[in-house]
């Protein structure tokens, strides 16, 4: 509130009562509806503006009175606001705090209203309790909602197929489902959901995750689930374009996606089907963060359209799964390694050898034009024999740049060692004439080479 007051005196006037209200209304579309609620003590203009903004949010640990509990001060919120068209509802709620039951209510006046966007975050206070807010079948029945965000302990509980025509983006974020036929049954009433996104943990009840929804766009999985009884995903989507996958654990990823043209995938420990690589060779740009021990590779997969690869060097031997994707995408234009742990030294990583490609890879002959390795290990063999061998056979290289860690006080007597293997690097005879080489060892140094 006295940060309201602040805004309003500027040289003695109040300047932002001046601007027009849909102006208004926009600024206060930003904030929580309790902060909204209160500038309606600031003047006579501002008493009833709070009343037309668009979005309610309301969170009950913000919430604090001895005249009203938190239901009442949500139900006398709606009954005031007078927005004709709601763009979102989100309501963050633990079941100490209110009646379950007022929130279909709540949500059934919201959906009267058009709304746009509905998120729903339920947290107990104890989470390792049974305690639960379903959501039913009877609560997907809004033709305007293009946005529901579901958080935590809700129960996802479709005995039928909904009807939600509007929905382009679906949250479920460490929700449950009551059984397999709740996510078919939700996801075929979705029929222009362009985006998915979830986020699981330990679905006990649930054997195999179908996903088949032809109109999806962009598909994000994050699933840390590897109890015995969890097969895996089964997914088809002809037009999916965008696929991120982090933390995967489950034996198996069946997708159908023929139009996927990004990907990236990342901590997958333990699928074991040839195909979850073979799936996604329709792609032009991918990213991978994977154990090659861990993943099978499939026999004759060719990335025919890839352009772009970006990977991890984090795993032990990522070299091995650098030497596959290379030798199969022919027409890969631009590769970029990366060491995501800024302050990880790599000591502990299991040691092995790099062996050099029989022949040299299509790619690296005719095609590969940027080579970017960011927090290049200049102490490890393997990786100054992969640097040098790239840059000796890249025959339309551009651009080469490497990237170390910058050089802090305990390193200063390393300093000199580092050079003499970026030196060594600036010695290789390239097989691109033109290629510019850059070298980034120092936050604020840079050493450049045009030859």
């Amino acid at each position: 509130m006295e940060q309201c007051l602040r805004i309003r005196l500027v040289m003695g006037k109040d300047r932002i009562s001046e601007l027009p209200d849909a102006l208004l209304l926009k600024i206060l579309s930003f904030l929580p509806t309790n902060i909204v609620v209160a500038t309606s003590v600031l003047s006579k203009q501002w008493r009833s503006l709070w009343k037309l903004v668009p979005n309610l949010e309301f969170d009950c640990e913000d919430y604090e009175s001895e005249h009203y509990t938190f239901s009442e001060i949500v139900c006398k919120s709606f009954l005031s606001h007078k927005a004709p068209v709601l763009e979102s509802f989100r309501l963050q709620f633990g079941s100490e705090k209110l009646n379950l039951v007022d929130i279909g209510l709540w949500v059934g006046i919201a959906f009267s209203r058009h709304l746009r966007e509905l998120v729903l975050d339920f947290y107990p206070a104890e989470l390792r309790t049974g305690t639960t807010f379903t959501f039913p079948s009877s609560l997907c029945t809004c033709n305007t909602l293009e946005t529901l965000k579901l958080v935590l302990r809700i129960l996802v509980d479709m005995p039928s197929p909904v009807v939600m025509k509007s929905l382009r983006t679906l949250h479920l974020e460490f929700v449950s489902y009551k059984d397999e036929s709740s996510i078919r049954n939700l996801l075929s009433g979705c029929p222009g959901l362009e985006e998915l996104r979830l986020y699981r943990g330990d679905d006990s009840d649930i054997e195999v995750f179908t996903i088949e929804v032809p109109s999806l766009q962009r598909l994000m999985v994050h699933d840390n689930n590897d109890g015995p009884e969890f097969w895996g995903y089964l997914i088809n989507a002809p037009s999916l374009k965008y696929l991120l996958i982090d933390e995967l654990r489950c034996p198996e990823f069946c997708l159908n996606a023929p139009e996927l043209m990004e990907a990236n995938i990342a901590h997958v420990t333990s699928i074991t089907n040839d195909k979850f690589l073979g799936s996604l060779t329709s792609l032009k740009r991918l990213l991978l963060n994977l154990s090659p021990l861990k993943i099978t590779y499939p026999t004759g997969s060719i990335f025919y359209q890839l352009v772009s690869l970006e990977m991890y060097t984090r795993e032990a031997k990522w070299w091995n799964l650098l030497t596959l994707m290379l030798d199969n995408s022919p027409k890969l234009q631009v590769l970029k390694l990366t060491d995501h742990c800024l302050n990880f030294h790599k000591n502990g990583l299991v040691g092995g050898k790099w062996n050099e490609p029989k022949y040299v890879p299509e790619c690296l002959l005719s095609h590969l034009e940027t080579f970017v390795w960011r927090r290049f290990d200049w102490g490890r063999e393997e990786e100054k024999e992969i640097a040098t061998y790239i840059l000796k056979n890249a025959r339309q290289l551009k651009k080469a740049t490497f990237s170390t860690n910058p050089i802090d006080s305990e390193e200063l007597n390393k300093l000199k060692e580092r050079r003499k293997v970026l030196n060594e690097l600036d010695g290789v005879v390239r097989a691109s004439n033109s290629c510019h080489l850059v070298f980034k060892f120092d936050a604020s140094y840079d050493v450049s080479d045009s030859s």
